[in-house]
């Protein structure tokens, strides 16, 4: 069938112009399918596996952050990053990761810092190209939850519903 038009540019240029039957985009709200006769839409892409299908053969790419626009029967991606599987070296992006994982643990600064959110993008960047190797890094949450203040939010919560409790 192959009636869409998949294109994705990188600064460097054109990564890949194929027909395809169907995409599936990693999106800043998740993951979006298109397939020939969408309707137009711009979405924000987040760093994740962008997946192609071509003649019932599903392919894998791993895209950084941009934008989607679909437009008729044609996808563009334009995205900071790209990498095919055969481009991955896997024991210099495990080398990096354990490096920015090691400066993401010791991290002192404020969690909105723009050498923080860098770090941050790079370890998604990393584990995105081995999840797409096959060998995925463990997740990871490394959100300073020191920021927020439940202080008290509980013990409110559970004075109010005592009175709607029945004994019986």
């Amino acid at each position: 069938m192959a009636d869409l038009h998949l294109e994705v540019i990188t600064p460097e240029g054109i990564k890949l112009d194929e027909r395809v039957d169907e995409v599936v985009a990693p999106s800043v709200n998740g993951e979006f399918g298109v397939l020939p006769g969408h309707l137009p839409m711009l979405a924000a892409l987040n760093i994740g596996l962008l997946h192609y299908t071509k003649g019932g053969k599903s392919t894998d790419v791993a895209v950084g952050t941009g934008f989607a626009e679909i437009i008729g029967d044609k996808a563009l991606i334009l995205t900071d990053r790209f990498i095919t599987r055969d481009k991955i070296d896997v024991l210099p992006v495990r080398e990096r990761l354990k490096e920015v994982d090691g400066k993401l643990e010791r991290w002192e600064g404020e969690p909105d810092d723009p050498e923080r959110l860098e770090l941050v993008e790079e370890e998604q960047w990393l584990a995105t190209q081995l999840e797409l190797y096959g060998d995925p890094p463990p997740p990871r949450v490394l959100e300073n939850l020191r920021a927020a203040d439940f202080s008290g939010v509980i013990p409110e919560l559970e004075e109010e519903d005592q009175g709607d409790v029945e004994e019986g």
